[in-house]
């Protein structure tokens, strides 16, 4: 049977952030990816939730997983005006086979896009700009209503995300929640096969990470999947991610 979202009060009351990130991943460390994600949806601790979803290469699998626990939970998808038409098809696809009820189309303000980028080139000059005018502004507006929001971010990706757990805090206001964090590459497979999930039709193409189409290109065998992202610069993230706080936009420096 499907369950429904849990809906929190408007009035929730938490501990610090320090506190609550703490005791969530000691609460949750020995859960599986979906128990985690259910648990989330209905602990008072975590608070009102939507799920981020870019409809990427891998984003089947936690779009999957949140339709059986709870297919009316908010679904936030952002369209730059920049993406392939892949993309734009691919969501509606799974919006349709997977019963997702409250997919938002979220899209930046034409009077900032005509401000800012009036003729999408803003790209070629200063991608950081660019990813902030039409995903990170976008996406701080729509998560103004919730508590906590979930991503797929993985352990395996790059090394800013070598060290994600189960809850992160972004900044001193809101949770993030990694289901997957623990998966491999062959977790995603094999879920995606056992469970017969159509696979983003670029992925066949050579684009394991897909992103906006100006800024995503193809990667060869055995690079990184994410290196055909912003290609030929030290930027790895779009700066909707934060590590203590901050814009993750470009590479940190790693042990070696």
């Amino acid at each position: 049977m499907t369950r429904k979202a849990c809906v929190m009060p408007r009035d929730l009351t938490f501990a610090p952030m320090t506190e609550r990130v703490a005791a969530l991943n000691a609460r949750y460390r020995h859960h599986g990816a979906t128990a985690v994600l259910e648990h989330s949806l209905r602990d008072r601790e975590v608070g009102r939730v939507a799920l981020v979803s870019s409809f990427g290469a891998e984003s089947v699998v936690l779009l999957h997983l949140l339709s059986v626990v709870s297919p009316h939970t908010p679904v936030l998808f952002i369209d730059t005006q920049m993406l392939f038409p892949e993309t734009l098809a691919y969501q509606q696809e799974l919006a349709e086979k997977l019963y997702l009820t409250d997919i938002r189309r979220l899209s930046p303000a034409p009077a900032r896009l005509a401000m800012d980028d009036p003729d999408g080139t803003l790209h070629q000059v200063n991608t950081d700009a660019c990813c902030g005018l039409r995903k990170t502004e976008v996406l701080e507006t729509a998560l103004e209503g919730f508590d906590a929001w979930i991503t797929g971010r993985k352990r395996f990706q790059s090394g800013t995300r070598a060290a994600v757990e189960f809850f992160e805090a972004e900044g001193e206001d809101r949770l993030k929640i990694n289901p997957l964090a623990h998966w491999g590459p062959e977790d995603l497979q094999e879920y995606m096969i056992n469970n017969r999930l159509p696979r983003h039709p670029l992925v066949a193409k050579g684009y394991p990470s897909i992103g906006c189409a100006p800024c995503t290109s193809p990667v060869k065998p055995g690079e990184d999947p994410r290196s055909g992202r912003w290609r030929g610069s030290a930027k790895t993230e779009c700066g909707i991610h934060f590590i203590d706080g901050k814009a993750v936009r470009i590479k940190q420096e790693t042990a070696a």
